[in-house]
């Protein structure tokens, strides 16, 4: 592993666990100083002594805490995500705004909290963890899709607006990682349509994938790491997806 980050900052939201516990050894790796962010604040903590950085414990839904924030960071990874399965005749509207505040409201905070100093530095790295469901819909998730494809819009305003700034702002767009939220996902699944949860995957997540396998988080933070990159210095407002052939039907 190149240290082509040394001397770079970063923040990774839900930086415990799954994608974003990938995403922040990826960077550290990479030889920047990594803050790992999550409501999580003993696993954030352990990971952060892992990789020499830094933790901070909290919770991306209190929204108000967010608007006087500010952060001197060089890279963001807005990755904290959670996912409810329900019919939209059936989705409780608390839930719904839960969703949207968590993967549209909060990321556009922390960005309007860090881009001042990315402004000030001349040079930024906005990633955006979306997904598949950023461009594609299914059913019965209804704030999800609808939370990721407002990521992507956000990104591409990001993007915009960064450019003459040096600040570049993408996104990440996976379909089926092996994650502790999809695992959650399989099951729910199972219960709703009474099938096993190989039969889940085989047969509702995997169906439209050429490559038949779950993504590997550690796949998606290769990626986050060379959009972190100066090699990546030309690519923004850009969607990266890695659904296995998903989105090419």
């Amino acid at each position: 592993m190149t240290d082509d980050l040394a001397g770079r900052t970063a923040l990774v939201t839900g930086g415990a666990s799954g994608i974003g516990a990938a995403c922040a050894i990826e960077l550290a790796a990479r030889g920047a100083r990594v803050t790992v962010a999550d409501i999580d604040g003993p696993g954030a903590a352990r990971l952060a002594a892992k990789i020499g950085g830094n933790a901070w414990e909290v919770d991306l839904l209190d929204v108000t805490a967010l608007e006087d924030l500010r952060l001197e960071v060089d890279i963001l990874v807005n990755n904290a995500g959670v996912q409810s399965i329900s019919p939209i005749v059936d989705f409780p509207p608390e839930r719904f705004r839960t969703l949207l505040a968590l993967m549209v409201e909060a990321p556009f905070l922390l960005l309007r909290a860090a881009l001042p100093h990315m402004y000030e530095q001349g040079h930024g790295r906005i990633i955006n963890i979306s997904s598949v469901h950023g461009i594609r819909a299914s059913a019965y998730k209804s704030a999800y899709v609808t939370a990721k494809h407002a990521l992507e819009g956000l990104s591409k305003v990001a993007a915009l607006e960064g450019g003459p700034h040096g600040v570049t702002s993408n996104c990440v767009s996976p379909g089926y990682v092996r994650t502790p939220l999809v695992d959650k996902q399989i099951a729910d699944q199972a219960l709703a349509h009474g099938i096993d949860e190989q039969e889940v995957v085989e047969r509702i997540m995997l169906t439209e994938n050429v490559i038949k396998r779950l993504v590997e988080p550690e796949e998606v933070a290769a990626l986050a790491g060379w959009l972190a990159s100066d090699a990546a210095r030309m690519v923004t407002g850009a969607s990266y997806l890695m659904d296995g052939g998903w989105s090419a039907r």
